[in-house]
């Protein structure tokens, strides 16, 4: 029979999240990254792999926003298995987490230094979301992962021709961030309506903007 988690057991379960989310080299995959040995780089230019690199960095920093929302909302979503949902996708996520940074230290490339202000900042809207109820906090989880997928796609559309080792791992995250968002819907989540989105989409885009040179 599992044991029920004392506040102290939570408190240090949350510190070790959070370790393992903003520690460069602290996430494991539990999945091999699409980049496999038998996938190689073609040709780029130093102002090509400093592109794929900036590219990379805005796709971490949104893996560490994701774990920062699915901690937050797990915290305080009212059904186990919403709670569970929350907790399976997140592990997920810290795939696309180490794949991105293993991919940047490739390419020679830090992550963001403002990753501990983002994931402060995800952690607080995903509580929040959780609060609301557990309709709008996966509501907010397929349209945040909406946001991601559009994301990828215009990575994958503007990545130098040369980086097929980024292709490779954006491809997945890809197919994996579409799944979560059509189990959050079919789990009962709301379908938030246009502005909602549009608003999502410009927070987005002050991510992206500064996160790509720092």
């Amino acid at each position: 029979m599992s044991r029920s988690l004392s506040p102290a057991d939570r408190a240090i379960h949350q510190f070790d999240n959070v370790l393992r989310t903003l520690v460069p080299g602290a996430a494991r995959a539990s999945r091999p990254t699409p980049a496999v040995d038998t996938i190689h780089d073609g040709e780029m230019s130093p102002d090509e792999r400093h592109h794929a690199a900036g590219l990379m960095r805005i796709n971490h920093t949104g893996e560490v926003c994701a774990q920062a929302l699915y901690q937050g909302q797990g915290l305080t979503a009212k059904l186990p298995e919403v709670r569970g949902q929350m907790e399976e996708a997140a592990q997920e996520e810290i795939d696309h987490l180490a794949w991105c940074e293993d991919r940047l230290r490739e390419l020679n490339a830090p992550t963001s230094r403002l990753n501990p202000l983002f994931y402060a900042a995800s952690f607080g809207m995903g509580a929040l979301a959780g609060a609301v109820g557990d309709r709008v906090s996966l509501g907010f989880v397929a349209a945040t992962e909406e946001q991601v997928g559009k994301h990828l796609d215009e990575h994958l559309e503007t990545l130098p021709e040369g980086d097929k080792r980024s292709r490779a791992v954006l491809r997945q995250m890809a197919i994996d961030e579409a799944h979560h968002a059509q189990q959050a819907l079919e789990a009962g989540g709301a379908r938030f309506p246009g502005p909602v989105k549009a608003g999502m989409t410009l927070m987005s885009r002050v991510m992206t903007k500064s996160v790509y040179r720092i």
